[in-house]
């Protein structure tokens, strides 16, 4: 592997980190640089506060995941010492041949000793997992308790109509988000801890007041859908005595978190993908206090998009690595994906960046949908799911893209059009329609645009939210 200035920023478990690493690098705090003779370690001293300086070495015995190590107090991993090390060997300077330090050979022999058996056990026939059957059950029944509460709660608000809104008290949903939290529902909590958010503009903003009512609407219709087919779906699995995560989206909206594991054990994997980053996007989520990284993929041999999402609470923030815009192709050994429709969301354990070809490049363009009319067609086939977000990423093909008067609007080859707008669920931030005029140039032809397509109340119409515009030469991203 060729190591890339990217290649770095990826490892950082943030931007400053990756950005004071740099500062060390460029002041010349590290000293003593030494490597082996095969480069598959580097060492050196770097000068830190005190009058000791810190022992940090980079050991790419694998080259997509380096084992970091530093003498530092630091918390952050890779640390900056780490980083401006790395800085330092893309540098390409002052290194010489040395012998492997003592301790550095033996947390290496460890390392590859862990490394071994892991590769044994991947190896081996999975072993059957031991389930504790009554706790799962007494689980299971507690879950169904919780839905029976919810359920009351959202039949009576529809009833009575969203006026009540308006006379409820916020803290009786916080109250009620927290029962459900003790009912293992954490998906329905998070629904009844943004009503309660719309509650609280409806009694605070009057201005905002028909936004939060729609919000609340949006929230009630997918909660009573959750909840009538995640009865179904758990009387299921109590009948059966089957207590294992499965194929379906409804075991996330009801808060489970995969892990890669079940995701391998139910199939939900492919091997040797390699992905292009078409945008990257940073939200709050206010209901569940915590900073939203989302990024947006495409296969470059299928076509699909993807999307990742890296969550950083509030309370845990910098020890939580950050997410940053990607630029260049991901080889991808294993890409694990969630269960579900539209844009599905995929993880993976390690990838190998690389410059994205030139070839590869002019075919981005070609991975779009064949019109708008697919586009709007599998849209609308992606939001009647009430389970799923009502927006669909997309890349569609460019005829024309411009103004009609004040409206952005894009054209395809074929002739059809669709209004350009932002999305308003997704805030000021990530406004960027407007920087549509800002490109430099006419879009070129062969071009696409990324955006999300969805359903503006307003209108009463679809409507795309670019995000960027592809072209067979560069993705120029309108929002990072």
């Amino acid at each position: 592997m060729v190591l890339t200035e990217q290649f770095i920023l990826l490892q950082a478990p943030n931007p400053a980190a990756a950005e004071n690493g740099r500062k060390l690098w460029k002041k010349g705090s590290f000293s003593a640089l030494h490597r082996t003779r095969d480069d598959t370690l580097y060492w050196a001293e770097c000068a830190g506060s005190g009058k000791n300086p810190y022992h940090v070495s980079i050991d790419w015995a694998n080259p997509d995941a380096p084992v970091c190590r530093c003498s530092c107090p630091s918390r952050q991993f890779p640390c900056k010492h780490a980083l401006g090390l790395m800085f330092q060997q893309l540098a390409g300077g002052g290194f010489e041949e040395g012998e492997i330090p003592q301790e550095l050979a033996d947390k290496r022999a460890k390392q590859a000793a862990r490394a071994a058996k892991k590769e044994t056990a991947a190896d081996a026939p999975p072993k059957p997992k031991r389930t504790n059957t009554a706790a799962q059950k007494k689980k299971l029944a507690k879950q169904l308790e919780g839905l029976d509460m919810a359920e009351r709660i959202v039949d009576d608000l529809l009833s009575s109509g969203l006026g009540a809104l308006a006379g409820a008290s916020a803290q009786t949903y916080d109250k009620l988000a927290k029962d459900l939290g003790s009912c293992y529902l954490t998906g329905p909590q998070i629904a009844f801890t943004r009503i309660a958010l719309a509650v609280r503009t409806v009694q605070q903003d009057p201005e905002q007041a028909e936004r939060a009512y729609n919000q609340a609407l949006r929230i009630l219709v997918a909660l009573r859908s959750t909840i009538k087919k995640s009865r179904t779906f758990l009387q299921n699995k109590l009948e059966a005595g089957s207590f294992s995560p499965e194929d379906s989206a409804l075991f996330e909206a009801l808060g489970g978190v995969w892990k890669l594991e079940d995701l391998r054990a139910i199939g939900s994997f492919r091997e040797n993908v390699r992905l292009v980053q078409l945008a990257f996007g940073v939200s709050f989520d206010q209901a569940k206090k915590e900073y939203v990284e989302r990024g947006w993929w495409i296969d470059l041999d299928a076509g699909n998009i993807f999307q990742t999402l890296n969550l950083r609470p509030m309370k845990a923030l910098k020890y939580v690595k950050g997410e940053d815009s990607c630029f260049g192709a991901l080889e991808v050994p294993v890409l694990y994906i969630y269960p579900g429709e539209g844009d599905r969301r995929v993880r993976w354990e390690s990838a190998a960046p690389r410059p994205l070809t030139a070839q590869e490049q002019a075919a981005l363009p070609a991975l779009a949908q064949p019109s708008l009319a697919a586009a709007v067609k599998a849209t609308k086939g992606a939001i009647k799911n009430t389970l799923a977000p009502k927006f669909l990423a997309v890349l569609v093909p460019v005829g024309a893209l411009g103004k009609v008067g004040e409206t952005f609007v894009l054209e395809d080859p074929a002739g059809d059009r669709i209004v350009l707008r932002d999305r308003p669920e997704d805030g000021p931030g990530h406004a960027c329609t407007a920087r549509l005029a800002m490109l430099p140039e006419e879009v070129p032809a062969g071009s696409a645009l990324f955006g999300l397509m969805f359903y503006h109340e307003g209108d009463r119409s679809l409507c795309l939210h670019p995000y960027s515009v592809v072209t067979p030469e560069k993705v120029i991203r309108l929002l990072y």
